[in-house]
């Protein structure tokens, strides 16, 4: 099932389960997508409204707003590489604000402070359950699905300041979406940033170094993970700068397209 968070006309923010089809009484094509409203909470209870809607007629949100973000770097042996780093020994972990979480109809505002920042695509997985020491056995059971995300970086900042948290963590340097899938086998997915329709990265989540059995793991070994939460899950080789008035597209096999506009910080 694919769940989405959406707004009508600038209404409220609801959940709705997307698939292929028409709206009931309008003569839509097969593959125009659907999203069918839930009443609750998605991760907690999945219940259909009655109402349906095509997506040209709502506004899609980020499809999760996390208590954290715990993000992987270095994750993809080549991408270590390309920047000149060794994979480290044990995952590299670090936080991103939940102030920085945007959707897929929102823009990534270009922070005043950096002059080179760059896309990294990657799966995030959505936690379901709480959890807590999980085994790689286990790890399974707290997953709720995954999504798209972009773990948007100032590259000069990070280099700069020696540490992570403004570099990663600006306004807008979280762009998730465009929906969670949660039926979905995530060992050997494509994964592919364009910009402007030009093919920066590809990649395979069979090439991380680290599961993501592991990576849960590692991290619930040092705290909580609470339904709702992001981990991302290290971004392949390719990384690379975006300007003001770039469409940034990060595709995962088997969820979708995260597409997001570049623009100057108001």
């Amino acid at each position: 099932m694919r769940i989405a968070r959406f707004s009508v006309r600038e209404g409220s923010p609801a959940a709705g389960s997307v698939s292929f089809g028409v709206v009931e009484g309008d003569p839509a094509q097969p593959d125009t997508v659907v999203v069918h409203g839930l009443a609750g909470h998605p991760i907690v209870s999945l219940q259909l409204s009655g109402e349906s809607y095509r997506l040209q007629d709502i506004r899609l949100l980020s499809p999760i707003l996390p208590n954290k973000v715990v993000a992987v770097g270095r994750n993809y042996a080549e991408h270590a590489a390309e920047l000149g780093h060794q994979v480290p020994e044990v995952p590299l972990t670090f936080f991103k604000p939940s102030t920085s979480v945007i959707g897929p109809t929102e823009a990534i505002a270009y922070p005043p402070f950096s002059s080179d920042v760059q896309h990294e695509a990657e799966l995030a997985v959505v936690i379901g359950r709480m959890g807590r020491e999980v085994p790689v056995a286990r790890a399974s059971e707290v997953i709720f699905g995954y999504t798209c995300a972009n773990d948007v970086t100032a590259r000069d900042v990070q280099q700069r300041e020696g540490q992570w948290a403004r570099a990663k963590g600006f306004d807008t340097a979280c762009p998730l979406g465009p929906w969670i899938e949660t039926e979905l086998d995530p060992s050997d997915l494509a994964i592919t940033c364009t910009v402007n329709g030009e093919l920066r990265q590809a990649g395979r989540t069979s090439q991380m170094v680290r599961s993501i059995a592991e990576l849960i793991a590692h991290i619930s070994e040092a705290m909580t993970l609470l339904p709702g939460d992001v981990i991302l899950t290290g971004t392949p080789a390719g990384v690379g700068p975006v300007q003001v008035g770039d469409e940034v597209a990060v595709s995962v096999e088997g969820i979708g397209t995260l597409s997001n506009k570049v623009v100057k910080r108001g």
